[in-house]
């Protein structure tokens, strides 16, 4: 029997701790490593156009900066509930009726530390070690490593232009896998924008149900849609549905941490006691601040700001193509376009993104963050930038993918 350390030995001849190998084999997140690469070119002096980061540049809009100002300057800065200020609670429910016309409880609302406190949440209340979860590929790679910490088995579904990168309910049907708790859609969806209508998540949450599976619906990317409606799976009724959502993407409240959940009430409960032992509660003043997203001027300059992203959309998506570029629609939703490389290049997408970096300054994402369907063959780009830096971003792209030895045209 291995002799045991005491806290008087020397540090020499303790043992090495051990070190969790769930957590050690939760993979990096590959655009962060790029970012963290791009910044050290900057301080360096190197002029970088950045297309990796799912960051609008718009800054928070004022009347929720003049609110999260307002509660600093009152010293609103105490914990609240666990489960949420009860106001903001009222004010996201009360939300959901006046967009969408649907009636939600505020008792089934929790206010979480961004849409990542809301994810871990619903994967704890819902899973033991074992189970199985069903998600599309590619989709936002953070499902897969939460899961795996959890000891829980992501089943990718591979997912491509033929269903608009949708999980449709005929695929998810043909792909059923044993032992599944639970099915998780985004919608608006990270990397490729495709949106599921409110009927496909309707047939989505059958399936589930006759399987004895949750659905979840993560809308973060809510509100962000072009051309097709803003529609929420919460106007679907059933104790097995959990809808994600946040104050990042839309209202441009990215660093400010705050995201919800809404689910059924006695889930909701549970959820709020683990939200107590994992985080006491989401950030008061931000909290504070969140409440005046939802005031008829904060709606405003929301709605110029979704416009102006599909300005965007249609700047980058056609100069891309021209590129070379296989995009096989104008994406629904959220502020990404989720390319394919041209097929004559014979690098993966990790070394043109690497490659793109160092030799022209234009960051983006490779495909390997979201899956492994075909990834190394996509990166993602994220139209978050005003139409100047889009240009310059193309031009450089172009010049690289000349220097690569791009073919020419006729």
């Amino acid at each position: 029997m291995a002799k045991r350390a005491t806290k008087d030995q020397p540090m020499a001849e303790r043992p090495t701790s051990r070190l969790a190998e769930r957590a050690c084999r939760v993979e990096p997140f590959h655009v962060m490593r790029l970012l963290g690469r791009a910044r050290e070119l900057e301080a360096a002096g190197r002029s970088i156009v950045h297309l990796e980061v799912g960051e609008p540049d718009f800054s928070t809009p004022e009347p929720i900066l003049a609110a999260g100002r307002a509660a600093l300057d009152a010293g609103l800065t105490h914990y609240t509930p666990a489960a949420g200020l009860p106001a903001l609670r009222q004010a996201i429910a009360a939300h959901y009726g006046r967009r969408h016309g649907v009636e939600v409880d505020p008792a089934r609302v929790l206010v979480t530390p961004g849409a990542s406190g809301a994810l871990q949440l619903v994967f704890s209340v819902l899973l033991e070690p074992g189970d199985r979860v069903m998600l599309g590929d590619p989709s936002y790679p953070c499902y897969r490593q939460m899961l795996g910490l959890m000891g829980a088995e992501p089943v990718a579904v591979p997912l491509g232009p033929e269903t608009g990168y949708r999980l449709t309910p005929e695929r998810l049907e043909a792909v059923w896998a044993p032992g599944t708790r639970a099915v998780v859609v985004a919608s608006p969806a990270n990397p490729t924008g495709a949106v599921t209508s409110l009927d496909e998540l309707r047939a989505l949450h059958a399936i589930c149900r006759a399987r004895g599976a949750a659905l979840i619906v993560d809308e973060i990317y809510r509100g962000l849609t072009y051309g097709v409606p803003d529609t929420t799976a919460l106007a679907l009724a059933g104790e097995d549905l959990y809808v994600i959502d946040s104050f990042s993407k839309y209202f441009g409240m990215t660093g400010w941490r705050v995201g919800w959940v809404a689910g059924p009430e006695e889930a909701v409960a549970v959820m709020d006691r683990l939200a107590q032992n994992f985080f006491i509660a989401a950030n008061t003043p931000a909290q504070h601040a969140a409440l005046a997203a939802f005031s008829p001027e904060t709606a405003v300059i929301l709605e110029q700001r979704r416009v102006i992203f599909q300005q965007r959309r249609d700047r980058l998506l056609p100069a891309l193509r021209d590129l070379g570029f296989g995009l096989s629609g104008a994406p629904d939703g959220a502020f990404y376009l989720y390319a394919r490389l041209p097929e004559w290049l014979e690098i993966d997408s990790m070394d043109f993104a690497t490659r793109l970096l160092e030799e022209a300054g234009v960051a983006l994402t490779p495909g390997q963050d979201f899956g492994s369907h075909e990834c190394d063959r996509h990166v993602r780009l994220a139209y978050t930038r005003d139409f100047d830096v889009l240009d310059e971003g193309v031009r450089r792209i172009g010049d690289f993918l000349t220097d690569l030895g791009r073919p020419g045209r006729d």
